[in-house]
């Protein structure tokens, strides 16, 4: 069974993990099947460990660990790895975890928000969510 973790920051205000639990809800109807788990580096709840255990537990052994960030900083490129090699050895063989670049550095991605910035300017749109 496969499964996807979403990897966010996290943030003291409950209002910022909006955007990716409204992901989340959306990879859940669009895959029912797919087993789907967002998880944060700090702050917030569930961690990264607490969200791996979920999936592993729902019988997942092929894990996308998908970062909802930007682009490659120091969390994606230090924390999370070392994060991956703690849940490695905690699960052992039995569950492979595939990094995926961050979310933002998707040309699908950078397409949309550049196409958000031109209806900005354009007075065509606005930045409201949906």
């Amino acid at each position: 069974m496969d499964g996807i973790l979403l990897f966010a920051h996290g943030a003291r205000d409950p209002a910022w993990a909006q955007p990716f639990q409204k992901v989340e809800t959306g990879l859940r109807a669009a895959r029912p099947g797919l087993a789907v788990r967002l998880a944060y580096l700090e702050f917030m709840s569930p961690s990264v460990a607490e969200a791996a255990g979920q999936l592993v537990e729902a019988g997942c052994r092929q894990i996308q660990v998908v970062p909802l960030f930007l682009g490659t900083g120091g969390h994606v490129r230090r924390d999370l790895p070392m994060l991956l090699e703690q849940l490695r050895v905690q699960h052992g063989p039995r569950v492979s975890w595939h990094l995926q670049p961050p979310i933002g550095e998707a040309a699908a991605v950078i397409d949309a928000m550049i196409e958000v910035c031109i209806a900005a300017v354009s007075n065509t749109g606005s930045l409201e969510t949906p």
